[in-house]
């Protein structure tokens, strides 16, 4: 009996604990719609550029609103909508609005999924799905508007495409089902993966007036070679860089970096045992200058870079700033820790 109350009163204190919270947005939304997108616009590093330098950061005197509903007794369903309009009033902009309504099969797989977007300006309508077969990793996707005022172009008529993809490989091609000339205007890309490296292809040739299809014509193709390091897990750091020229003979070369770091942290609102808190930090800089003087062009600035840089102290608060040559921002959301939660950003712009 000695013992036994010896033990209960010398009980050992619970080890040291660090929290490890989610990522602040993860999935992004730009995930759920990767499968509509080729594979070269989203790798080597391309996917987590877009987020650190679009994502929170809005445009100068623009109110911009986003609500996304998801019940709780269907959560392969969701809806989301949007409200931005212009707070200047010589602008003469008028409030836009959109709502998309999405059906997921696989709550933990986004790559197939049907959504129908309605909105104030064109497409009116659109649909787009995509379906994926994990087993023989090939994919087919469709994108239809089908209500918009005017059809001009031949994707105002629909997209539909094919792809392949594997750890190492991807393959792929979307093309116009109803094309306005004989000539059917198409986008085809292959990205290789050896180890860190990774080499891709993307080919898309003119949609303006009749132009027949050049696989000869370099300007149609542009070209990307990248090299990165770590996991592909968020939890985990990692590390990309690539170079790219592209079909607009620009040559852009981009960095990106993410790190997970720990801090010590003293919160009365947690237990005694918990000391401290990871962290993530993202890092991205990206170099866009053009290699020859194409007259064409002259409207597009010869060279241009902007670098961002993001750290999430915990899973509530974000604060994000990027620079560019000719203005600034920084972003702070904060995401509510109660259901329903709820994300509230500002942004400044000098």
């Amino acid at each position: 009996m000695g013992n036994l109350m010896s033990s209960f009163f010398n009980k050992e204190p619970p080890p040291p604990m660090v929290l490890v919270p989610p990522i602040f947005d993860f999935p992004p939304l730009s995930a759920r719609t990767r499968m509509l997108v080729p594979a070269y616009d989203l790798l080597f590093g391309k996917l987590a550029l877009c987020s650190l330098f679009e994502d929170y950061f809005e445009q100068a005197r623009n109110l911009n609103t986003r609500i996304m509903l998801k019940p709780l007794e269907d959560p392969h369903v969701d809806l989301i909508a949007t409200v931005s309009g212009s707070l200047d009033q010589k602008s003469g902009k008028a409030v836009e609005g959109n709502a998309i309504f999405r059906w997921q099969k696989d709550l933990d797989d986004p790559h197939t999924f049907m959504d129908l977007m309605v909105s104030t300006s064109d497409p009116i309508l659109r649909l787009r799905s995509c379906a994926y077969y994990p087993r023989y990793q090939f994919g087919a996707f469709g994108i239809f508007p089908l209500i918009i005022t005017k059809r001009a172009l031949p994707e105002d008529y629909g997209v539909m495409g094919l792809r392949y993809g594997s750890e190492n490989l991807s393959i792929g091609t979307s093309f116009m089902p109803f094309p306005l000339s004989g000539d059917t205007p198409i986008c085809a890309w292959l990205v290789g993966r050896l180890g860190k490296l990774s080499v891709g292809l993307k080919y898309i040739p003119p949609y303006e007036g009749k132009h027949p299809l050049n696989f000869k014509d370099l300007k149609n193709w542009s070209c990307a070679i990248g090299y990165g390091l770590g996991s592909s897990s968020p939890l985990c750091p990692s590390f990309n860089f690539s170079l790219e020229l592209a079909r607009s003979s620009q040559l852009i070369a981009s960095f990106y970096q993410h790190a997970v770091v720990q801090r010590r942290v003293t919160n009365p609102f947690e237990e005694n045992q918990i000391v401290g808190i990871t962290n993530y930090i993202d890092f991205g800089f990206e170099l866009v200058t053009r290699i020859n003087g194409d007259k064409s062009l002259e409207s597009v600035d010869e060279s241009s870079f902007q670098l961002a840089a993001s750290w999430q102290a915990n899973k509530n608060f974000l604060l994000k700033g990027k620079m560019g040559p000719s203005s600034s921002s920084i972003a702070l959301a904060f995401k509510s820790w109660w259901r329903p939660s709820f994300t509230f950003s500002i942004t400044a712009v000098e």
